[in-house]
């Protein structure tokens, strides 16, 4: 799975995620949770690194399961309602609580997938290979080269953005700003936080343009790269594998709306 070409992993994630929202059904999230798992065993990265990147949006799938279970779908006049509990002044269905769980699962498969993606390809080779994929989008009029260094850079600034915001913190902290209080009180401090960081921000940008042009950047012009990216067996197979879940998705699918 390290291996595989970046242009392999993004397209298998592409339609894994459209399988994933389109397919109805428990065979078509067992299929796509069946490939997730597949590649989770091949990648096999650190799971507790896995865990704290990703710590948040674990939080986000269980708060999305509990608001689908409050806020679920009220059954049709004729639609048989199922079984009913009453918690307090809630009441919660048992058609809510299936809707919740494959919404949970959905989105859980979506995020663990694309976590995994990003934890066996460099963050350079996800953006040339995207860069390659848009390439033939260029008569079109779209900027290929353009998005994936805009990309990139995005990408190597989030840590530099995080240190800088901790450090502006700290120096606030320093100067008597109460960060953890709630209320307003927070409010007006974290807004002493965002202005010096978006002017750092600017002031980043400004260095790194100039950066650029001194040392004669002029886009795609001209430019060589030293690791060329080919398909091998691996890509094959993975794109063979991509493939096969989605077929297996759509079938699942015709047969559950078939028999629904």
């Amino acid at each position: 799975m390290h291996r595989l070409d970046a242009r392999t992993k993004i397209l298998a994630s592409l339609a894994y995620m459209v399988v994933l929202l389109a397919g109805r059904g428990p065979w078509a999230l067992g299929a796509c949770a069946a490939f997730t798992a597949a590649w989770l065993v091949a990648a096999r990265p650190p799971l507790g690194a896995l865990w704290r990147g990703n710590r948040v949006l674990a939080y986000l799938v269980v708060a999305t399961f509990a608001l689908g279970v409050l806020l679920g779908p009220v059954p049709a006049p004729g639609q048989r309602p199922g079984v009913e509990w009453r918690i307090g002044p809630l009441l919660v269905s048992s058609l809510a609580l299936s809707e919740a769980l494959a919404a949970a699962v959905r989105l859980g498969l979506l995020v663990l997938q694309a976590a995994l993606v990003t934890a066996t390809t460099a963050p350079l080779d996800l953006v040339a290979g995207m860069e390659r994929l848009l390439r033939p989008f260029r008569r079109i009029g779209v900027p290929a080269h353009e998005l994936a260094l805009m990309t990139g850079l995005a990408l190597r600034f989030i840590p530099v953005l995080a240190e800088e915001a901790q450090r502006i913190a700290a120096a606030q902290a320093a100067r008597g700003a109460d960060l953890q209080s709630p209320g307003r009180a927070r409010l007006r401090a974290l807004v002493a936080l965002v202005v010096p960081l978006l002017l750092s921000v600017f002031r980043r940008a400004d260095q790194l343009a100039l950066a650029m042009e001194a040392r004669g950047y002029r886009g795609e012009e001209g430019r060589s790269r030293w690791r060329q990216s080919r398909f091998g067996r691996a890509d094959l197979v993975a794109a063979g594998a991509a493939l096969a879940l989605a077929v297996s998705v759509v079938a699942a699918s015709v047969g559950w709306r078939g028999g629904a």
